[in-house]
């Protein structure tokens, strides 16, 4: 018996990957995180599955199902959105795994910020931009931030910034960032990216909060800040190529020509 941490990916039912898609199939047990999982992930699940929506559920509840599932030798998919590394309350459910004894295995899927630039086509990281994305969040009523963890600490970087489940601190994100990054930074508003229901908002630390405002945007949303968002330096210039294709650069796929090599006839 197993239990399978899955990530699901940000919402379109083919952004899951092969294996979280073969385990949902196989899986006996499934235990699903809410809204946040599309249901035709979930209809490709056992017709005989046991299926449970662990949104109405605590803690306990949850490792009730899998230790009854554990008990009688069946597999359990646990499922969450995204990938479960970033903000998934996995690491609470594998501690309480480690002290029952209970095995389990993590199958990664596609973060939300890698599905927002895809949304928006735009790479995160540029050379003389920004070399650095920070992933974070802001405390509004879940845990609060560490110390040192702070936008206005982080904004420090100029790296470029995807901000989870901060839409209703929107103003303090705006407050913390404009001293770093400048009024005019641009920043995009990504909501419920890959879903039917998509919105992305483009818009700079200046004006963002009137352009969301009218979207009564409360959950599910992911803001994206940086310079690399306007695809040029902060004097307007294009970015730079990266070296990777340079015809002058070297590496060990692509080594330099021989200088001076003899020439042959072909013969």
């Amino acid at each position: 018996m197993t239990v399978h941490f899955i990530g699901a990916g940000p919402g379109a039912p083919d952004l899951i990957t092969v294996r979280a898609l073969k385990l949902i199939q196989s899986c006996p047990v499934v235990l699903y995180a809410g809204s946040l999982v599309p249901r035709e992930i979930l209809a490709e699940a056992r017709s005989d599955a046991r299926i449970l929506d662990t949104a109405g559920m605590h803690l306990d509840e949850i490792i009730a199902e899998i230790a009854a599932a554990d008990a009688v030798g069946r597999d359990v998919a646990r499922v969450h959105s995204g990938d479960p590394s970033i903000y998934g309350a996995t690491a609470e459910q594998m501690r309480r795994l480690d002290a029952l004894d209970i095995p389990y295995a993590v199958t990664p899927g596609v973060p939300a910020f890698a599905a927002a630039a895809a949304a928006i086509k735009s790479e995160l990281t540029l050379p003389d931009i920004s070399q650095t994305i920070i992933l974070t969040r802001t405390a509004v009523r879940a845990s609060a931030m560490p110390q040192g963890e702070d936008l206005a600490t982080l904004g420090q970087s100029g790296a470029t910034l995807a901000i989870h489940l901060s839409i209703n601190n929107l103003a303090k994100v705006v407050r913390e960032l404009s001293p770093h990054y400048g009024v005019d930074c641009p920043v995009v508003v990504a909501y419920r990216v890959s879903w039917p229901d998509q919105t992305i908002v483009r818009a700079r630390l200046s004006d963002v909060r009137e352009k969301v405002k009218a979207l009564n945007l409360t959950r599910t949303v992911l803001i994206l800040v940086g310079r690399v968002l306007a695809g040029t330096t902060d004097e307007g210039a294009p970015f730079t190529d990266s070296r990777l294709y340079a015809a002058d650069h070297s590496h060990v796929l692509r080594p330099a020509p021989v200088e001076n090599a003899p020439k042959t006839d072909g013969s």
